[in-house]
């Protein structure tokens, strides 16, 4: 098992805010770096609590959801390694609006609010990497939103098998069942399975047992539209 100081080398490797800085200014981040663990439908953080520090994904992918009028939870989105989330918690208090659970085995790296702010007054290249992740997260939401609208659920599913691939194209196990995932993209748990077939049938996927796919050809997925 890797020690606080690996994750947190790892976590800093990961992430785009922490890439660009000084070999001397990651060397000062990794102590303030709190590592911690969690196993596969437990729970992350719940709306409602308090929100101190910065949740970096080294490993695993966890879904944010909320709770909609209907009481039936609503997936939101899906953090990956090296997605964070909880930045509002680096300038001011504030408590969580949604709930995160981890789909998987998953390690996140914490940064309290007050050991970041103190490396922020010393390193203008983060407080400047910052402000520009803060953008692109603002351009991926708009982006998600349009994709929403105007993709096909070809090219949407074919984009979530990629992600959620990650680098483990070669066996990877579906985190949501496939009712989730047809909720998650607008569509029905029947079209889902359909395209899931049409997939296979194309040579993109190859099913392993149930829930575990292969893909066979990323590139082809890309193209998916």
């Amino acid at each position: 098992m890797a020690h606080n100081g690996e994750h947190a080398e790892q976590c800093i490797k990961l992430v785009p805010i922490f890439q660009t800085l000084s070999d001397a200014e990651r060397a000062e981040i990794a102590p303030l770096v709190q590592h911690r663990h969690f196993t596969v439908g437990e729970s992350l953080f719940a709306a409602g609590d308090v929100v101190e520090s910065l949740m970096i994904v080294a490993h695993g992918q966890v879904k944010i959801t909320q709770i909609a009028a209907n009481g039936k939870e609503q997936l939101l989105y899906l953090l990956n390694p090296g997605d964070f989330d909880g930045e509002a918690a680096l300038f001011t208090a504030s408590t969580r609006q949604n709930f995160g659970t981890a789909l998987a085995a998953t390690d996140v790296c914490m940064i309290r609010r007050q050991d970041f702010q103190k490396q922020l007054k010393v390193s203008p290249q983060l407080a400047l990497n910052i402000l520009n992740a803060f953008g692109q997260r603002l351009a991926n939401v708009a982006e998600q939103s349009t994709q929403a609208t105007t993709a096909s659920i070809e090219e949407r599913l074919a984009n979530y098998l990629l992600e959620t691939a990650g680098d483990t194209a070669d066996d990877f196990k579906l985190p949501m069942k496939k009712k989730d995932i047809a909720s998650y993209l607008g569509t029905t748990p029947e079209t889902i399975s359909r395209k899931f077939r049409e997939f296979t049938d194309d040579g993109l996927i190859e099913k392993l047992a149930v829930n575990r796919f292969r893909i066979l050809d990323a590139d082809g997925l890309a193209l998916v539209e």
